[in-house]
């Protein structure tokens, strides 16, 4: 039997389309038009991944200043993640425009973004001071989802940013967004994204309020475990100068990172 060569097939299928499109002068300003548009997609996504990169090491900065001069890590994790082109377009078109760079750049402010699991509630604020408090970031939009919870039960910190990011031959601020929210935050958050999109559950309005009543009892557990904590801290015997210097001599030769 002949063996068909699929690169052949594919390269004449690749003729047969370009024909098609670039069969009369409109189609073919169409066409450069449209590659021009994925061009600058591609880079556009390019600057926002090196945006993502700048943040992400301004936390792996602070944790591991944290574990240095603190003897301990806030940051549980950090992970980071682009929108994908579906995603960007469904919400382009909810928000009545069409899907172009600009409008990308203007008004979608999460093409990038970073998150940052914390221990406890008060690292959450206090990692995000930290941030904040640079001189290159600037705060776009705050939104705490902590003190004010959405109706699902659903808590973190919210934040807009931007960062300048320095390229070859040129500088550009980027919006990245920053959700900073405890291990337990994260667990409930992870689960209820889970079941949401689950079709066809019955009793789908008992489940919504189990899933409420799951996220108040993680709340008051993150509550608690703060508690705990502080009662351990104000127990324990302060350090003298003497062991300080010595815990921070043991901690020269360590493997910071």
């Amino acid at each position: 039997m002949e063996k068909i060569e699929e690169d052949d097939i594919l390269g004449d299928e690749l003729a047969e389309g370009l024909s098609t499109l670039l069969d009369t002068p409109e189609k073919v300003s169409q066409t450069r038009r449209f590659m021009d548009m994925l061009v600058g997609y591609r880079e556009l996504m390019m600057m926002y991944t090196c945006a993502l990169k700048e943040v992400k090491t301004k936390f792996e900065v602070l944790d591991t200043e944290f574990s240095v001069r603190y003897q301990r890590n806030p940051i549980s994790s950090v992970s980071t993640r682009l929108k994908h082109t579906n995603s960007i377009m469904a919400k382009l078109d909810r928000y009545g425009y069409r899907f172009s760079l600009d409008n990308i750049e203007k008004y979608i402010h999460d093409a990038a973004g970073i998150r940052v699991i914390c221990s406890y509630i008060d690292d959450i604020y206090g990692i995000a001071d930290a941030l904040l408090g640079q001189d290159d970031i600037t705060l776009l939009t705050r939104k705490d989802y902590i003190i004010n919870p959405k109706p699902n039960g659903y808590r973190s910190l919210h934040l807009i940013v931007e960062v300048p990011v320095y390229f070859a031959d040129f500088k550009k601020q980027m919006k990245v967004e920053v959700q900073i929210r405890t291990i337990a935050m994260d667990f409930w958050a992870s689960l209820e994204h889970q079941l949401k999109y689950k079709q066809n559950i019955p009793n789908q309005q008992m489940i919504v309020k189990q899933l409420k009543e799951c996220a108040d009892v993680i709340s008051m557990t993150d509550q608690k475990m703060i508690g705990i904590r502080q009662q351990i801290e104000a127990v324990s015997d302060a350090p003298t100068e003497e062991e300080i210097l010595l815990e921070k001599l043991s901690r020269m030769d360590m493997n910071i990172g």
